[in-house]
């Protein structure tokens, strides 16, 4: 019987990939860290290969998570979810790092700002 992959399998690689981005790791850091090409891991990213459960195990070490944020299970933080969904937006990860990297002040400014913005539409 053929391998087919599946919803579960589209939102773990859905999952390394914002988790990946986050850490600044390419597909090719990636896959060398756990020991595919960065080709595998475009594969287990689409959901279009299953990510067995040593590679699993090995990417949440390398991304820094346990292996239930992978998933999104109960195991996992509360309200990840809705995170990760966030996350996947286009830019997401870079204004993350841009907030990061911006003092309290000017991060105060930004919401003010953003908070304006938002309640003029």
């Amino acid at each position: 019987m053929p391998k087919i992959t599946t919803d579960v399998d589209r939102a773990v690689g859905a999952r390394i990939t914002t988790l990946r981005k986050a850490k600044g790791l390419s597909q090719t850091a990636l896959g060398a860290a756990i020991g595919v090409t960065f080709q595998q891991v475009q594969k287990y990213e689409k959901g279009v290969n299953r990510v067995g459960a040593s590679r699993l195990r090995e990417s949440a070490r390398v991304l820094d998570v346990p292996v239930a944020a992978l998933f999104g299970t109960e195991e996992s933080q509360a309200g990840d979810g809705e995170i990760f969904g966030l996350l996947t937006m286009a830019g997401a990860v870079d204004l993350l790092r841009a907030y990061e990297a911006m003092s309290p002040e000017r991060r105060r400014a930004l919401l003010t700002l953003l908070t304006a913005v938002e309640g003029s539409h």
